[in-house]
């Protein structure tokens, strides 16, 4: 399937992406390549799949907690640039208006 390069200039500007002709040009062919898989995925026949909500099911295949050790509060701060009182010491990014 091919897609015309003002729908790739289209999503593009939505992504706020600036981008050189030589790349929208590379873009508009792998999106072209992109839908073409896509419909060869939406021709398969699923009419006998029954539909699921997970892959998995109902089955939970995350582990038990268990309390295992770690790092004490020194060994985690050792390579820290700065830490104050026991806490990572990170420069202010937000205002305190």
């Amino acid at each position: 399937m091919s897609i015309e390069m003002s729908q790739v200039e289209h999503v593009a500007e939505l992504a706020r992406l600036q981008l050189s002709r030589e790349e929208l040009e590379r873009l508009s062919t792998q999106l072209g390549r992109i839908l073409t898989y896509m419909e060869e995925v939406n021709a398969a026949d699923t009419g006998g799949v029954p539909g699921t909500a997970s892959v998995v099911g109902d089955a939970n295949v995350l582990r038990e907690d268990e309390v295992q050790p770690s790092l004490s509060q020194d060994q985690a701060l050792s390579n820290a640039p700065e830490a104050v009182d026991g806490l990572f010491q990170v420069p202010q990014i937000i205002s305190d208006r």
